[in-house]
């Protein structure tokens, strides 16, 4: 029997439950994904990764932890990273002479996001967690308000570079990256997270502009995250249901070999498929049949989720029943790909990290 673990779930608190346990234990489980409400300092953050890993030393530990507005841990010696628009800006200033103190070029931009990437990682994995939900490869046209200063820039090719340089800097630290939102969020103005956003671009132009960076960045992107948006002149599904966005163009046509998350299936986005409300279970199964590997779901672990925290486990059981029906197929590839995102090498302390040259010269670069 093929052993695949696609779904990524959270928990409630800043420990775990023995409910927690019970479900990170199931085979279907790939990982869990941290937020806000599961910090309280490093101390408690390393010790619930600890045990987490005691449950399963495979699972992924992973967290939306970009920098800007979208940073999850920010206190207790936490860098506070700057959002990804302020690298962009800085590639627009004009030069000044090396022998300046202050940053600004292509150059430096490049540098800051390398030290940006490699700051991000190493204080993450020295608390035990093993990846970050970033970089965010989407456009900004200034429209949407849901990705705002977390896109580098408009110009695809200055955010190609720039999130390949911030790339560097995580694998410097050991850690993997997740380009988002494939094909592109930057568009639209509707919030996926409460609405279903439409993009009416045909294809060629969403290639030519929105999705150049996952062609330019194929051979270093470790996995990726679709949108949760409809482009109809494409498909009439939104792009993490889509094997056309997923196989045909993703896969296809820009050549990315690395993993696909889905995006969290509680998001509004993904409960609307062929015009028709889904369950959780309804909707992983789709993803997971369109050419996903791993679906998130987010925010139903806590008591005042809809079903009091219910939902975790109907959908860890539908998708075992769903699995045994042959609705959907355990993937050897897509397994090997989860696995790929784990961390090889050994996590710096929290103390030597402080202290060591690599991580002091980064610092430099952010401030």
């Amino acid at each position: 029997m093929i052993f695949h673990a696609p779904l990524i779930i959270d928990i409630a608190g800043t420990s775990l439950t023995a409910v927690d346990r019970k479900r990170l234990k199931h085979p279907l489980v790939g990982g869990m994904i941290l937020f806000a409400r599961n910090w309280q300092d490093r101390e408690q953050l390393t010790a619930l990764c600890r045990d987490i890993k005691k449950v399963r030393a495979d699972l992924l530990i992973c967290v939306d932890h970009e920098g800007g507005r979208v940073q999850r841990f920010k206190t207790d010696g936490f860098t506070h990273l700057p959002p990804m628009r302020a690298l962009g800006d800085m590639w627009m200033r004009d030069v000044v002479p090396t022998t300046s103190t202050k940053k600004a070029g292509a150059l430096d931009a490049t540098n800051a996001a390398t030290a940006t990437g490699y700051v991000l990682g190493a204080e993450l994995r020295a608390c035990g967690v093993d990846m970050s939900f970033t970089p965010v490869l989407d456009l900004d046209y200034g429209e949407s308000s849901v990705i705002g200063d977390r896109a580098f820039a408009r110009d695809p090719r200055v955010v190609s570079m720039l999130a390949k340089s911030l790339m560097h800097g995580l694998q410097k630290s050991g850690m993997a990256n997740c380009g988002k939102h494939f094909p592109g969020h930057g568009f639209v103005k509707a919030d996926s997270h409460i609405d279903i956003p439409v993009d009416k671009r045909g294809l060629k132009a969403i290639l030519a502009d929105d999705a150049a960076p996952y062609r330019w960045l194929n051979t270093v992107t470790s996995s990726v995250m679709p949108a949760h948006v409809i482009y109809p002149k494409v498909d009439s599904r939104p792009a993490g249901f889509s094997s056309v966005w997923l196989n045909d163009i993703l896969r296809g046509q820009l050549g990315f070999t690395g993993a696909i998350f889905s995006d969290d299936l509680s998001m509004a986005g993904a409960r609307l498929i062929d015009g028709k409300t889904v369950s959780y279970t309804e909707a992983a199964v789709v993803a997971l049949n369109a050419g996903c590997d791993l679906v998130l779901l987010c925010n139903q672990s806590m008591a005042n989720a809809e079903g009091g925290g219910k939902a975790v486990d109907e959908l860890i059981d539908g998708l075992t029943e769903a699995q045994l029906k042959g609705q959907w197929q355990a993937l050897e590839a897509s397994e090997a790909r989860r696995r790929a995102l784990l961390p090889t090498s050994p996590a710096m302390a929290w103390d030597d990290l402080m202290v060591h040259p690599d991580y002091m010269q980064a610092l430099d670069w952010i401030a």
